[in-house]
C-alpha cells in the first residue's frame, strides 16, 4: 500500500501536467483553450491518484506510471521540436 501511495504522491502529479499540457498544445485555439485545459488538471490529477490503486502491486504502479509519464514528456517535447506548433512569445 505504501509503494502506490508515494507513486500517487509523486507521479500522479507529473502526469496530469504531461496530459494536460498535450492537450493545451494541440488544442486549434491554444489563447482560447488554454485556462480551461489548466483548469481540467485538478480533475486528471484526481483520476490518475485514483488509477494508482486499482495496480496489485506498489512495483506495478511505479512501472506503469514512471513508463506513463516518460511518454508523456516525451510526446510533449516532440510535439514542441517539431514545430507543428507555434508557442506565443
Amino acid at each position: 500500500m505504501w509503494g502506490k501511495s508515494f507513486a500517487a504522491v509523486f507521479l500522479a502529479p507529473l502526469l496530469a501536467v504531461a496530459l494536460v499540457g498535450i492537450v493545451a498544445l494541440l488544442s486549434p485555439s491554444p489563447q482560447r483553450d488554454t485556462l480551461p485545459a489548466l483548469l481540467m488538471f485538478y480533475p486528471v490529477w484526481i483520476g490518475v491518484i485514483a488509477v494508482t490503486f486499482l495496480f496489485k502491486s506498489g512495483a506495478r504502479a511505479w512501472l506503469w506510471l514512471g513508463g506513463a509519464t516518460a511518454l508523456g514528456f516525451g510526446l510533449l517535447y516532440a510535439i514542441k521540436a517539431s514545430g507543428l506548433v507555434r508557442l506565443a512569445a
